[in-house]
This record gives structure tokens, C-alpha cells and sequence, in this order.
């Protein structure tokens, strides 16, 4: 197999995801990039997910159900379980890749061997509103970028590739729904060394169904928590305002979005 072009397994997880599916899957077969495997993971879903996706007979496509219901993080430390690449990324059902994005993330690991993560900028599309916009329009960090994490959280899972190994020592934490990606993300910004790409390679959509919209109170509540058992961990109060910063934008948020 050739070295600069090693398997990246995709990570899809899905319940009741039918709505942008089909937008999210022609995203990642239009990848310039080939080497892929899609590893598929319906969490019990009872709309038309499963149709869908049986419509594609492309042998990379591989379809996992799920015995039972899990929450979200506990089915993605599920799926990664049968990742067979050497680098995981991330695809939720109703986001889309740049056809790209694979191709200019191994490139990247291929130039800078000594990173183990890489993040992007990305496209923002709210579909209410019929409105699309880049996310951010400033580099942001690479290296070790905890205390930049701390200080505001810029690592869209959307856009992350990162090493299969990582996964023998971290997982997601399997009792959160909301923030997993945070928690496991700010984790990983402590010890490895994290890249950043800053051409927009992935579209995250903003709908009335975003997990993170139907479950709000749920988010707050879970960043509530997670600050509090953090605080024995960190002994720089410093990090613990900016931490609490955070929970105070996501509650304005919420605040403006009910009025």
C-alpha cells in the first residue's frame, strides 16, 4: 500500500438522519481523495436512513445497526471500534465535506509528521435563514493549543482528522450527549501536537433539529458539570474564568435565540 495514501476511516453516525443524507454521502464520494472506508453507524433509526444508504453500492460503504440505542459519544466510541484506517475523521448526517478536505488533510499529516491531529476552518450554513458564511476569518492556533481551547473553543468535529493510535489511549466520554467532542478535544490539546488548516474544507449545518438546538438546556447543564469536576484538575483559576466565560456565551445564546 502506498505510504502517502493510507486509509481514512469516516465516521458517520446516524438516528433518523434522512433528511440531508443523501448531501452528506455525495459529499464524501466526491472526495478527490480515494482511499477511504465509510463506517456507517445507525443508532437505531426508524425513518429512512437505512434505504438511503442501501441505494450505494460502493464496497468502501459499510453499514453497522445497532443492537440497542445509545447516546451519541458512547455509538461513536462504538463505530471507531471497527475503523480498520490509519487516520479517523468525522461526518455527521446532516453536514458536507469540500470534495478536498481528505486530500489537503493527508497532505498536511505527509508534510508535518510530527503532528497527530489537524483541524480546519469551516463554512457555516443555516438553513433557516438561507445563509452561508466562513467561520472564522483569523488563522487560528496549532501546537499545543490548550490554552488557546481554554480561551475560546474553536475545533469543529466536522473538519478533524486525526491518527487511528490516538483512539489505543483516548475515548469519547460515553455518558456525555452534548459536548464529547469538547471534552475529548481540550483532553487531546494537553498532550498532542495539533495542526491547523485554514481554507474552509467542511460546511456545518445550522437546522431546528441540530442536537445541540433541541437539547440546549441539556448542553448548559453538561457544561455546568464538566467546569465543576474540572476544577480540581486545574489549579490556574485563570482557566477556570475562561472556561466559565464560555458557559456564560452559550447561555446569552440561548437567551437571544428565545427572544
Amino acid at each position: 500500500m502506498n505510504e502517502d495514501k493510507p486509509l481514512v476511516s469516516i465516521i458517520m453516525n446516524c438516528h433518523n438522519g434522512e433528511k440531508y443524507l443523501e448531501e452528506s454521502l455525495k459529499s464524501v464520494l466526491a472526495q478527490t481523495y480515494k482511499n477511504w472506508e465509510l463506517i456507517f453507524w445507525d443508532n437505531v433509526s426508524s425513518d429512512n436512513s437505512k434505504d438511503l444508504i442501501s441505494k450505494y453500492l460502493d464496497k468502501r460503504i459499510k453499514y453497522f445497526y445497532s443492537k440497542n440505542f445509545y447516546k451519541l459519544y458512547k455509538s461513536r466510541n462504538l463505530a471507531i471500534e471497527n475503523a480498520s484506517g490509519k487516520f479517523i475523521s468525522f461526518l455527521d448526517t446532516d453536514d458536507i465535506w469540500e470534495k478536498d478536505k481528505i486530500e489537503k488533510q493527508i497532505n498536511f499529516f505527509n508534510q508535518h509528521t510530527e503532528y497527530e491531529i489537524v483541524y480546519s476552518n469551516y463554512f457555516v450554513y443555516d438553513q433557516i435563514k438561507k445563509k452561508k458564511y466562513i467561520q472564522f476569518k483569523n488563522r487560528l492556533a496549532s501546537g499545543i493549543i490548550f490554552n488557546d481551547l481554554i480561551k475560546n473553543y474553536t475545533v469543529g468535529i466536522v473538519t478533524v482528522c486525526l491518527k487511528r493510535k490516538i483512539f489505543d489511549s483516548y475515548s469519547f466520554n460515553s455518558n456525555l450527549d452534548i459536548i464529547g467532542d469538547f471534552d475529548l478535544f481540550l483532553r487531546l490539546s494537553e498532550k498532542k501536537k495539533i495542526g491547523y488548516i485554514h481554507d474552509p474544507l467542511a460546511t456545518y449545518r445550522i437546522h431546528q433539529t441540530n442536537m445541540s438546538k433541541k437539547k440546549v438546556n441539556l448542553h448548559i447543564n453538561e457544561m455546568k458539570n464538566w467546569i465543576k469536576e474540572k476544577k480540581l484538575v486545574f489549579e490556574n483559576p485563570s482557566k477556570l474564568r475562561y472556561l466559565n466565560f464560555q458557559l456564560f456565551k452559550l447561555k446569552l445564546k440561548n437567551f437571544l435565540n428565545i427572544f
